[in-house]
């Protein structure tokens, strides 16, 4: 007996080991197959993709400019005798802004006028046929020199506005000497212009829209400073030359400003209408955002099984978004409902 009880204790032993492992077997299968069928019927919805025409836009930022700014100075070295204008100022075109020492301009000016009496006398005596064709000439020839030589010393004595504008930078004083190079500010010119009433924005575009942008285009402009003002400008210049390192065009946009809020400088963020497409719109709820990064997915029915297509995100338009990929087709089934548990590959079973 004493023989036998220690091997009927280790066989009952044994035997309970070995039960409760094809239990925990048995279970364990029981489990991986409920989970196998649960991956291979997941029950969800589905809608048929189909085109809309939408009106397609296109956001980029840019900076304001001035329609047109110049910066003002004499072809020539010389004192300062008057400045007449100061930041701010609202000047109109052909005013004298600037006048600088005249000893030159008065010199010339009492040349012009001893060759003048000359040529005219010379001009006498060659109707009367008491001078050559060649003497006349010579005097006539030192006549124009002179005149022209009046003119410019005028133009650069007498500096005035070019077009009617604002007063942007005063970068000298009266009594100094203007000497050609730049000023402390950094600036070669003795007074800057701005045209503002009009403004400008040099916007660089993607080469695919090329094609589409035309002269006359509008464009629409939004600025932080006035959120609730409309900003309409449109194109009026296209360049021929797409930039072989950035692959973008570059288009002028003309802004009216006629109340002058907007200044230059100023950061605005420009929308424009590329017409009419067709796209594909689907609730934005549908579109899945891959964890730890920026990708966008959705699922499609793909013959009973969920495939995971990567999509670009489009326009928006009310509580709808575009979605852009070469793998999504018109008439194709898209999930959604259910797809936020779905991996690629599970077998759907499409709810009524």
């Amino acid at each position: 007996m004493k023989t036998i009880k220690p091997i009927l204790l280790s066989g009952i032993f044994v035997a309970l080991i070995f039960g409760v492992n094809s239990c925990g077997s048995k279970n364990n299968t029981d489990s991986a197959s409920t989970s196998e069928t649960e991956k291979k019927d997941q029950l969800v919805k589905v809608a048929i993709i189909e085109s809309k025409k939408i009106d397609k836009t296109a956001n980029f930022s840019t900076v304001l400019e001035a329609n047109e700014q110049v910066f003002l100075v004499p072809s020539m070295p010389g004192k300062i005798n008057k400045i007449n204008v100061e930041v701010g100022a609202r000047v109109s075109k052909g005013q004298t802004l600037v006048e600088m020492d005249q000893t030159n301009l008065y010199n010339a000016r009492v040349q012009l006028t001893t060759l003048k009496t000359e040529f005219n006398r010379m001009k006498i005596l060659l109707e009367s046929g008491s001078v050559s064709q060649q003497a006349y000439d010579q005097v006539k020839a030192q006549y124009d020199v002179a005149k022209a030589n009046v003119d410019n010393l005028e133009r650069n004595t007498y500096i005035r506005a070019p077009f009617s504008g604002i007063i942007s930078g005063k970068y000298f004083e009266e009594g100094e000497m203007y000497s050609g190079t730049p000023s402390v500010q950094g600036k070669a010119a003795i007074v800057s212009l701005v045209q503002i009433s009009n403004l400008k924005a040099m916007i660089n575009v993607p080469e695919t829209y090329y094609p589409i942008l035309k002269q006359g285009n509008a464009v629409q402009f939004k600025s932080e400073l006035y959120p609730n003002k409309d900003i309409v400008g449109k194109i009026v210049r296209i360049y021929p030359t797409i930039d072989a390192s950035s692959h973008t065009f570059q288009i002028e946009v003309s802004i009216p400003n006629a109340k002058e809020e907007l200044k230059p400088g100023m950061y605005c963020s420009a929308n424009l209408k590329l017409g009419q497409v067709e796209a594909v719109l689907v609730s934005s709820q549908v579109v899945l955002k891959t964890q730890g990064s920026n990708e966008r997915y959705v699922f499609i029915n793909d013959n009973g099984k969920a495939k995971q297509v990567f999509v670009q995100l489009g326009e928006r338009v009310n509580d709808m978004v575009e979605i852009i990929s070469t793998d999504i087709k018109i008439g194709d089934q898209l999930v959604v409902e259910g797809q936020g548990r779905l991996v690629s590959g599970d077998k759907l079973k499409i709810a009524k």
